[in-house]
């Protein structure tokens, strides 16, 4: 057995401490229960989204639904100009014949035998059921490229993106650095207030900050998405908490050797608070490649639009294309995605550090 079999089929050792694995008893069944029901949990829906995105538009529309993506078989008919479907069509002995359809007539089909076409069949519908077989429909991909504008909308997000999270970085940072190191009166009630705005339903100032944002002139500009959410309270309190873990006296031995505070806080602070950086990034990352409600106000003309209101907009207003639609969200998917597997390692160790010291 491989050391990923041998892995994932852990089970808990006898009370010996030999490490000889014992047989499977309840608590291991109950453990590997609970992980596997987890996993499906977490990640069925993003494999059933995947999976339908290669689905064709009449495979999506189709009850039960299938997991896996089907297409029709078709078969070339001499005498007709487009392939026709093809079907097994139950005969009254029990047997089973295939036959391409040439049109449907109520409840009654119009069949003929592929390899004898000169005579046509009228068979009750009920009789027959479709050939169909496992095929990816990769031109839900392709052909989106033409009906969407995926790269204005992609490049629209990422400078969104990552302008709204470089920002954040530098504010959040700045704000937990001086309530973190600084002693100052009213230090403990500003942290507070900070804290206090997330219990603040963002539906609650939405129009205040419409009308600011109109009176500066942001609509329809990426700067009108940016800026309103650069200050995030979860950012300060996840950085205050974890500049709190960091010496007072390497601060102290920077300024007796005549760094100022603002080299002290680039070249001492930001290093060592690395790993909560990176937390907050990853928030930030997926906070403002998901957001869309904001967006959705500020931008009213399609070269301004994200993706998540691109996709939003590409739905259309009486016959939503759903093969194109998730063919798109997985795309959409993948960035964040990518992103979260690079960082993901420092989101228990920043987490966990910042609750070290209060």
């Amino acid at each position: 057995m491989t050391a990923l079999g041998r892995f994932l089929t852990r089970r808990q050792h006898d009370g010996a401490g030999n490490g000889r694995a014992r047989r499977w008893s309840v608590a291991d069944v109950l453990t590997y229960g609970y992980l596997i029901a987890g996993v499906l949990i977490m990640f069925g829906p993003v494999a059933w989204l995947v999976l339908s995105s290669f689905k064709t538009q009449s495979n999506l529309l189709e009850f039960p639904p299938t997991l896996l993506p089907l297409a029709q078989d078709t078969a070339v008919v001499d005498g007709y100009p487009e392939p026709l479907p093809l079907y097994d069509v139950a005969q009254d002995d029990g047997s089973t014949v295939r036959l391409a359809q040439i049109r449907r007539i109520g409840l009654v089909a119009q069949m003929v035998d592929p390899a004898a076409p000169g005579e046509v069949l009228q068979v009750p519908i009920e009789r027959r059921t479709a050939v169909r077989s496992f095929r990816l429909a990769t031109e839900n991909y392709t052909e989106s490229f033409g009906r969407f504008n995926f790269g204005t909308y992609l490049r629209n997000s990422v400078i969104v993106t990552v302008g709204a999270t470089l920002i954040t970085l530098i504010i959040n940072s700045m704000a937990a650095f001086a309530l973190s190191k600084y002693r100052f009166r009213g230090r403990n009630a500003i942290f507070l207030v900070i804290i206090a705005t997330l219990m603040i339903p963002i539906s609650v100032i939405l129009v205040p900050v419409y009308l600011v944002i109109t009176q500066v002139g942001w609509i329809n500009s990426l700067w009108g998405v940016i800026i309103p959410g650069a200050a995030t309270p979860t950012g300060v309190f996840l950085l205050r908490q974890y500049m709190l873990t960091i010496p007072d006296e390497l601060l102290d031995s920077g300024r007796i050797d005549g760094a100022s505070e603002w080299r002290i806080f680039w070249q001492i602070v930001l290093p060592l608070s690395a790993p909560a950086l990176a937390v907050l990034a990853i928030f930030s990352v997926m906070w403002r490649w998901n957001d869309f409600l904001w967006p959705l106000i500020v931008l009213t003309r399609s070269e301004f639009f994200t993706l998540q209101v691109g996709l939003n907009a590409f739905q259309g207003e009486l016959n939503v294309q759903w093969h194109y639609v998730l063919a798109m969200t997985v795309l959409t998917l993948l960035p964040i995605t990518i992103v979260f597997s690079m960082l993901q390692r420092f989101i228990t160790t920043g987490i966990a550090s910042t609750g070290v010291k209060g």
